[in-house]
């Protein structure tokens, strides 16, 4: 195909060429009745790009196939069977691929490390999860993606497993070996879906991990406002093969989307699908050794260490994203919160993800030179920064996160329930989850048996500032949890 045309920015030029006027949503009449402040902010722009997908951008009966078209390029653009795009995220796009492979009832085997977008979707849907462990490194208090074996083993036990779902890269940049995961999947005839939120721009370069497409995956769904250059919310999933049902797949979406979707979202997918297809191994070649001679200059300094090798050594991650800069901030006696909080507040820097002993930088294409050096600069200052000691997080035996899952998250969602402190919810069975955030990973799942062992990781987590904002209780002091005398078969 033509991956030089853009179908949803022609649509939209040919619209401000015409000089419609629109007796018809968004009631704004593209920016003629925005608030000044609001304009002033936000840019006129905005506003005047902001239509109708259908009806306005192309005619009522779609018949310009403006989207269709888009969607088409991308998935020829990309080697996939099927593109769709969704303007409500990779969330929703995770949720109806999940449809899409297992009714109510079903079960579906899913690694535990998650996003919490995947247990809103077992909430919906009454899906029965599997949880497939990941591999606990001990000496970097990391979890790694979970092995081909475990998948293996998951099948074994249940064999009435629908399909299985695999979150890679994960928020680290750490990958699976999906290959590996696809194979034991088809060799059972059950479809693998993969979260590959953070990999958009896989299929660009050689050099990155592999593409969940390239790899045998079913269904692929990637985030492209995170490695891409689309708006927040941005999403597309990928469909090949025959063990999922296109229709299902589509309908499933139409069931959870929106019907007013954004266009803006849509024609910054198309502009991002066409800038990738004509000159994305230039832009990311770039960025990778940009990224490279970062990481170099960063690991030189006192107290840090940039992990890479160490996440792909034997019994660790399959591979790894090197546009992602993971940071070791222990030796310098700095947690990866305050290294968070010191540089926004002291080097109005701000990094995507942080925990008790790591920040996570993350560059794309669209990095330069001046922004890498004030990383460096920043990260610099930082080692020579007197800071509090940090306050430490409890780390139990990981067998102590990894709780039991006594009923499905949705027929613990929806019981009847209660909520008791903290220590009182030990033994008892979640109601509701509860994710720090980022990654996004929960730590209790609604349905699972609430430990002490978890309950002290999160308080003292919150202690030393880790956000928990999904919780009833955003502090932990208490946690909802099932009413477990209420003539049900809960324990």
């Amino acid at each position: 195909m033509d991956q030089s045309s853009s179908p949803v920015l022609e649509a939209l030029a040919e619209y401000h060429r015409r000089g419609y006027v629109n007796f018809c949503p968004p009631g704004h009449k593209q920016g003629l009745g925005v608030d000044e402040e609001v304009r002033r902010v936000l840019g006129a722009d905005v506003f005047r790009s902001d239509l109708l997908a259908t009806g306005v951008l192309d005619d009522r009966t779609s018949g310009g196939r403006v989207l269709e078209r888009a969607q088409e390029l991308m998935a020829d653009a990309v080697g996939a069977d099927h593109a769709f795009f969704s303007t409500c995220g990779s969330s929703l796009s995770v949720k109806s691929a999940m449809m899409a492979v297992a009714a109510p009832g079903e079960s579906m085997l899913i690694g535990r490390d998650a996003h919490k977008s995947v247990i809103a979707g077992l909430t919906l849907t009454g899906i029965r999860p599997v949880w497939v462990r990941p591999r606990w490194d001990g000496e970097l208090h990391l979890a790694h993606p979970p092995s081909p074996e475990a998948f293996e083993q998951a099948f074994d036990e249940h064999p009435a497993a629908v399909g299985a779902l695999v979150t890679s890269p994960s928020p680290y940049g750490t990958c699976s070996d999906l290959e590996a995961i696809a194979e034991i999947c088809h060799r059972r005839g059950k479809p693998l879906v993969v979260d590959e939120a953070w990999g958009a721009h896989l299929p660009f370069h050689d050099e990155l991990p592999t593409w969940a497409m390239d790899a045998g995956a079913d269904v692929c769904v990637v985030s492209i406002h995170k490695m891409g250059a689309g708006f927040e919310q941005g999403s597309v999933f990928h469909l090949q093969g025959d063990l999922i049902d296109p229709v299902r797949l589509e309908q499933s979406a139409d069931l959870l989307s929106t019907t007013s979707p954004n266009v803006l979202l849509f024609a910054a997918m198309d502009g991002w699908r066409r800038q990738m297809a004509l000159r994305g191994e230039e832009l990311l070649a770039a960025a990778l050794q940009l990224a490279d001679s970062t990481r170099r200059e960063i690991d030189g300094l006192p107290g840090l260490e940039v992990l890479d090798d160490r996440l792909v050594a034997k019994e660790a991650s399959h591979d790894l994203d090197r546009l992602q800069i993971m940071i070791d901030t222990l030796a310098a006696g700095i947690s990866g919160y305050q290294a968070s909080d010191w540089l926004r507040a002291e080097r109005s820097i701000n990094v995507g993800l942080s925990d008790h002993r790591r920040i996570v930088a993350q560059f794309t294409f669209a990095d330069d030179p001046l922004s890498a050096d004030q990383l460096v600069t920043a990260l610099a200052d930082l080692t020579r920064t007197a800071l509090p000691t940090p306050k430490s997080v409890v780390l139990p035996d990981p067998g102590e996160l990894e709780l039991e899952q006594v009923t499905t998250p949705r027929e613990a969602f929806f019981a009847d329930q209660e909520t008791v402190p903290a220590r009182d919810a030990v033994g008892r069975i979640a109601a509701e989850q509860v994710t720090p955030y980022p990654p996004g990973i929960p730590a209790i799942v609604p349905g699972e048996r609430i430990t002490a062992g978890v309950v002290d990781y999160l308080r003292s987590g919150i202690e030393a500032t880790m956000v928990v904002p999904d919780a009833a209780d955003p502090a932990v002091r208490t946690i909802r949890v099932v009413r477990s005398d209420r003539g049900t078969d809960l324990p």
